[in-house]
């Protein structure tokens, strides 16, 4: 009982403690080549957050030992995601005013707030809550937030001052911007690009990023480039690791802080997820999504309180993880301990690193992210999916990220809605050989004569089931000749016992019994028995059939009809 418990809360080092041997020398250089990706990406999410170079580093090194512990997950790797900084730098810019101390306090305070909402998310086990943002939102939100940072770093490779925060002022000043530009900050843009495409295509698993930093950060300390006006990464001067400082934080902020920190939360476990379930199933295991969001609460707890920013499950990081053939959670401790060795012994030279090169680099690491082929790909394939993703996308370029997640949440709500108040529907009938199906133009499915059979594909509940009686009552006034039985697929429709459902139930039953025609319900007989024992009043049971399939219930319409024709035959024998 005591390993269970120990297994359900440290999933990752339960792993850890069943290593085997022969993972050791794969798990070294998954870890080595994690590092080597992790360290520019993460100097360069820090600036897309709004926070200092070395912050990027402090939200890797303990958040990554933290995952190893708590995680499930053998592959994933967490670390500075694109989205969740995007979304960081939107809420927190506009109430800090330029004043980089609360900037940093304010990240730090939101990524404890989203780590609370995720254990607590897991303690209600609201793991499903992985499924509320579906892929054609995911996909939508993706494109949107690859697209504004892309724009948001035009301004910082070519060197001129950025007249808005918002996307589409950016858009439309550029042309006259484009005259501004900084020729040095361009030239450095132009070399780290060169670097990055030139060591893409000549070594393509060497960490191009690594190399265009350091390449360029070597050239900025010798050639000392800012005298020619070429920013450099600001917030460490050297002589110790930086520290926040909190006697002066306003805690009234925080109720600015506690809706986003929410969404953050949903969008990060459901990115998150993604990664995790499609490596986990690549490489044979299963993962479980209420640990998962223990997991990502945890770690960016251990992050805001070692001073980092919120993070999540890191798409190429895990994929360079598992292109180097890494066979468990010792990966990221490998990881995070060389990230250790270069913020404790080699953070000095952070202040070198030129603003242009990280704006390179996150526009490199964003245009992967841009795929608008797989949102109009859908156009064709599903068109509710593609209305969803396309809104999705729009929604965050022009009102914003979180508003954006908002009203795209809605629309998916909005569209299941429609679909279970006004679902679709089946008429069945028989083929040649009597198996029931789906009638359909020209497939050759015949229906019963004098019976309608009708299939709902919706669970009933308060608020459809007066659409369904309706559906009912107009295929019946339809019919050229009015049928004598109505026989409804329970299985389909009847999934709980719904007491506004019942009763309308009992009132199409009186309905269609005064017009001479026969309720039966097929399916799920037992449940059915026991709800309307339970819930109907004032009606005799035996006015509703209650059968437990189709098959059984053409059997018992044709023993029926058969039994009333003999009568008749009867009778006229009388009669004669």
């Amino acid at each position: 009982m005591q390993r269970k418990s120990l297994q359900n809360m440290t999933p990752g080092l339960m792993n850890l403690l069943a290593y085997e041997r022969s993972w050791l020398k794969p798990d070294i250089r998954a870890g080595l080549s994690v590092a080597a990706v992790a360290l520019p990406v993460a100097i360069a999410y820090a600036e897309l957050a709004g926070v200092s170079a070395i912050v990027g580093l402090y939200s890797c090194i303990l958040p990554m030992i933290a995952y190893a512990i708590f995680g499930s997950s053998r592959q994933l790797i967490v670390g500075p995601d694109a989205a969740t900084c995007a979304v960081i730098a939107a809420v927190v810019t506009p109430l800090t005013a330029g004043n980089s101390e609360l900037h940093w306090q304010l990240t730090i305070v939101m990524t404890l707030m989203m780590g609370t909402w995720c254990l607590i998310a897991s303690r209600f086990r609201l793991g499903a809550i992985a499924d509320l943002l579906s892929r054609p939102i995911l996909n939508g939100l993706l494109n949107g937030v690859a697209l504004t940072i892309i724009v948001n770093q035009i301004s910082k490779i070519l060197g001129f001052p950025s007249p808005s925060n918002e996307l589409i002022e950016r858009i439309l000043a550029l042309p006259e911007n484009l005259l501004n530009s900084h020729w040095p900050t361009m030239g450095i843009s132009l070399l780290t690009l060169l670097i990055l495409l030139g060591v893409h295509y000549a070594r393509p698993n060497w960490p191009a990023p690594l190399f265009a930093v350091v390449l360029t950060t070597a050239l900025t300390w010798a050639a000392n480039l800012p005298r020619f006006g070429i920013e450099t990464v600001s917030g460490y001067t050297g002589g110790g690791l930086p520290m926040v400082s909190w006697p002066d934080f306003k805690p009234g902020l925080l109720r600015d802080l506690v809706i986003p920190a929410l969404n953050l939360a949903v969008v990060s476990f459901v990115s998150m997820m993604l990664t995790a379930r499609s490596f986990a199933a690549k490489n044979g295991y299963e993962v479980d999504a209420d640990s998962e969001f223990r997991a990502l609460g945890l770690v960016n707890i251990v992050s805001g309180l070692s001073q980092g920013f919120a993070i999540s499950g890191a798409n190429s990081r895990t994929a360079v993880n598992d292109a180097n053939g890494g066979k468990s959670q010792l990966v990221s401790v490998i990881a995070a301990l060389a990230i250790a060795v270069v913020v404790l012994f080699f953070s000095e030279p952070l202040q070198f690193i030129p603003i242009p090169v990280l704006g390179v680099i996150l526009i490199y690491a964003s245009w992967s992210l841009l795929d608008m082929r797989s949102i109009f790909r859908l156009r064709k394939r599903n068109r509710p999916a593609f209305n969803l993703a396309l809104f999705t996308f729009l929604s965050v370029l022009l009102v914003g990220i979180i508003p954006g997640i908002g009203l795209a949440v809605l629309l998916g709500l909005l569209q299941f809605l429609q679909t279970v108040f006004r679902p679709t529907e089946q008429l069945l009938g028989v083929n040649d050989d009597g198996m029931i199906h789906s009638m359909g133009k020209d497939n050759g499915i015949k229906p019963v004569d004098g019976v309608i059979m009708y299939r709902f594909n919706s669970p009933l509940t308060y608020f459809n089931v007066a659409y369904f009686k309706r559906r009912i009552t107009n295929l019946v006034d339809s019919r050229p000749s009015q049928p004598r039985w109505v026989v409804i697929d329970a299985v389909a429709s009847f999934t709980h016992a719904d007491i506004s459902v019942l009763a309308a139930i009992n009132e199409l039953q009186r309905e269609l019994k005064l017009r001479g025609i026969s309720l039966v319900l097929a399916g799920r007989r037992t449940e059915l028995t026991r709800w309307f024992r339970l819930h109907r009043s004032g009606s005799d049971e035996r006015d509703l059939i209650l059968v437990p399939d189709l098959y059984l219930a053409l059997r018992l319409i044709q023993s029926k009809e058969l039994k009333e024709e003999g009568m008749r035959d009867a009778e006229a024998l009388l009669k004669g």
